[in-house]
């Protein structure tokens, strides 16, 4: 059953195939370690980990690399303004060395608790200065940079497929580009290398070519994905706001020096709104994990909300919406734990479920599938036994779930065997006047069948 992605770089639906076979290259752009991970960011991430784990369950060998930001990313996408690992430095009181190691793991921990499965090769731009500064001298081999005051820069006109990616109209960002690109030549030119301040010293700083200084945000990607990856490798990956500057600028500079366009599938995932409005760390309005759990939202929760909505459409994130995802996602561990020892496998269940997905990635069809086989006849030991498989890629730990074990008091208890009895007895009104004793205690009961389960309000 092929495998069908959506490639931003065409802007269409391509069948998939590796490069090399049974294995896949995959490129994650990682975070910009200088503050917590907002929901929004993880929403990337967990489509990244949807595609990951699509493709292992297409029987593909999965490579994956996911960078870390810890230096070079400027407060403006152009080229303006304090690096933000400097601005959090001064916000923490921590260093930025000691800033970038906290929030790599409050990241790695937040992705942990998403159950999103591991990259094999973690790489942070402050550990790959050589590689980044030899990228950028074989692009001042090629004639493909000049040097202004601040530091040296792409030259992006020089490039004639420059803004493909993003579709760019270059001839009309044409007027007006003086005055917005200031001392560049052109306003999509970008920084390579960054020089130091004259008269102060930043707290990361390296010797270059050129002079003191630090690397531009857009070449540690180019630089390390070759690194581990090669030249032309099969998927990068990014959110929707990388198209077109970071990953358009990725792509110009391998272009100019490796002459490919880095990777032959290039995929975002969209936007989590809040508020009809795009959530990002700068603006202050963020949410994170710790605040869902302080609500009482488990993260798998946060993960089977996202799970939900097509990884390219952007979706409004509201504690209604989350409840609901809740709700959904208890009630589907409270049925998998009932239904008993897995059995066989449901093929014709299976096989429609992998062709929702194996179309582009398509959850929430293949959700829909899912909950029709729950409500279906079938044998609940195949329900059991298909909703496992396919939790392969769910990643929501299905088979872990275990019911809350409450330390319900004899009072209660006594009154629940006597609704049992009274329903036994069909004395409905009996029965419905016990339910309310037991609720003003602080219990509900779900009956199921003669089955009655008590659980805290």
């Amino acid at each position: 059953m092929e495998l069908r992605l959506f490639d931003t770089y065409e802007r269409k639906l391509r069948v998939f195939s590796p490069l090399d076979e049974r294995k896949v290259k995959i490129y994650a752009c990682g975070p910009t370690v200088y503050d917590h991970a907002h929901i929004g960011n993880l929403r990337t991430y967990l489509f990244e980990d949807l595609l990951k784990r699509t493709l292992i369950w297409n029987g593909y060998d999965v490579e994956h690399v996911i960078n870390i930001t810890d230096v070079g990313h400027l407060v403006s996408d152009g080229d303006e303004g304090e690096d933000k690992m400097e601005i959090g430095s001064k916000k923490s009181g921590m260093n930025a060395w000691e800033l970038a190691d906290f929030y790599t793991k409050t990241f790695k921990q937040d992705l942990e608790r998403l159950n999103i499965l591991s990259p094999d090769i973690w790489c942070k731009a402050t550990d790959h200065i050589p590689e980044q500064i030899a990228f950028i001298e074989d692009l001042e081999k090629k004639d493909f940079t000049y040097r202004l005051e601040d530091g040296i820069y792409f030259d992006s006109r020089k490039l004639k497929s420059y803004g493909y990616l993003a579709r760019l109209d270059i001839e009309g960002l044409k007027e007006g580009a003086r005055v917005e690109a200031g001392d560049r030549r052109f306003l999509t030119d970008f920084a390579l290398w960054k020089f130091s301040p004259e008269h102060s010293t930043r707290q990361m700083e390296w010797d270059s070519p050129w002079g003191k200084g630090f690397p531009g945000w857009h070449i540690e990607c180019s630089a390390m994905s070759a690194k581990f990856l090669g030249d032309f490798f099969d998927i990068h990956c990014g959110g929707e706001d990388h198209i077109p500057v970071h990953h358009t600028n990725e792509i110009a500079q391998t272009e100019a020096s490796r002459g490919t366009r880095l990777a032959n599938f290039w995929m975002h995932g969209y936007f989590l709104r809040l508020d009809e409005a795009k959530m990002s760390k700068s603006s202050g309005t963020f949410l994170t994990l710790d605040a869902l759990e302080d609500k009482g939202f488990d993260p798998l929760v946060y993960r089977y909300f996202c799970l939900g909505g097509h990884y390219r459409t952007q979706i409004s994130f509201t504690q209604d919406g989350l409840q609901a995802a809740q709700t959904s996602l208890n009630r589907l561990y409270e049925l998998a734990f009932g239904w008993g020892e897995p059995g066989k496998i449901h093929g014709p269940t299976l096989d429609s479920i992998r062709s929702d997905l194996n179309d582009d990635l398509a959850m929430p069809k293949a959700l829909a599938t899912i909950w029709r086989m729950v409500k279906s006849n079938l044998e609940p030991s195949a329900k059991k036994a298909t909703l496992l498989e396919f939790d392969k890629v769910l990643g929501l730990n299905i088979d872990q779930w275990r019911p809350q074990k409450l330390d319900v008091p004899d009072k209660v208890r006594d009154l629940v065997k006597r609704r049992t009895q009274a329903r036994r007895a069909k004395h409905w009104a009996e029965a419905d006047a016990i339910r309310q004793e037991i609720s003003a205690l602080g219990y509900n009961i779900k009956d199921e069948g003669d089955e009655t389960t008590i659980l805290p309000q």
